[in-house]
């Protein structure tokens, strides 16, 4: 036998192209109040505040008026977009035909972005009528050094029941949890390795951690690797579900065209219109957390 024959060994090339992991859909938009079909570049959210009812004070009194509090937030929209180039030369020299894996790339990076912006209102100073509101402090939890504990999960929950933030199901949504926790993957590894968790507590972590369930403490979590994080400090969210308004001028619009001043290669494209505004502080906890 020749030793040579090695020279003759070929390599079978892959005919399709494999996706690496990545997230592909948007977690957060189901999470939180849509607002679609929006015309121009920003829309008013109505909001109306509460107002105490009075004693009469006896019999035919005169009827006193409860003024209503009205207030508006403002969600701006703006534009974003994803392009690449397929050469028609290239695909003929290629087995593999990059241009469908490419725009479903191009979708799951909108709907990423969707989450991104979502995540960015929770937060950000929201535009109002006489200028812009920030996240109060006491609609915030301090890392303290620790990451997400079980006595910060309480706190949480306990802020958002203060203010009166809705726990019963939404009308129409009997699967759905009313309030929400966005957290990356070191804080459930957090919750897992906290000494004051009890049996009955570690035990319903473990199996969100294992993917039984998904929600602990009134919360559904949701996992996100789109987190601000600034040195060793992630920011991480309780909140119910009408927090937020994600508003839609145009949702993802994708299209394949030929680019004539490309010399004629294809363009998988896609773009959509969108932003979002924090509704009411009340009903958002920015939890800190330290990650090392």
């Amino acid at each position: 036998m020749s030793f040579q024959v090695t020279e003759a060994f070929v390599t079978q090339f892959a005919t399709n192209f494999m996706m690496l992991s990545r997230q592909m859909v948007s977690r957060l938009q189901p999470c939180v109040r849509v607002q679609p079909g929006i015309v121009g570049s920003a829309y008013a959210v109505e909001r109306l505040g509460q107002a105490e009812s009075y004693q009469i004070a006896s019999r035919h009194a005169d009827t006193q008026m409860v003024e209503m509090p009205h207030s508006r937030r403002f969600i701006d929209l703006a534009p974003f977009a994803w392009a690449e180039l397929v050469d028609e030369l290239d695909k003929k020299r290629m087995l593999a035909d990059p241009t469908s894996p490419y725009l479903m790339e191009a979708v799951a990076a909108l709907n990423r972005r969707k989450d991104s912006v979502i995540i960015a209102a929770m937060n950000a100073a929201a535009r109002t009528n006489t200028g812009t509101a920030a996240l109060p402090a006491g609609q915030q939890i301090a890392a303290g050094g620790t990451g997400l504990t079980l006595a910060k999960l309480r706190q949480a929950r306990e802020i958002l029941d203060a203010n009166e933030v809705a726990i019963d199901e939404p009308s129409g949504q009997t699967d759905a949890a009313p309030r929400f926790a966005v957290v990356s993957a070191q804080q459930i590894t957090n919750l897992l390795s906290d000494t004051t968790i009890t049996s009955a507590d570690f035990n319903t972590v473990r199996a969100l951690v294992n993917g039984q369930i998904n929600d602990f403490l009134g919360f559904r979590f949701i996992r996100s690797g789109r987190l601000p994080r600034v040195s060793t400090t992630r920011s991480t969210f309780f909140f119910g579900r009408n927090a937020v308004a994600l508003g839609i001028g145009a949702d993802i619009e994708t299209s394949i065209d030929v680019r004539p001043d490309k010399n004629r290669a294809l363009q998988p494209y896609a773009r959509m219109l969108i932003g979002a505004v924090r509704v009411e502080d009340e009903a958002v906890v920015q939890v800190d957390c330290t990650e090392v």
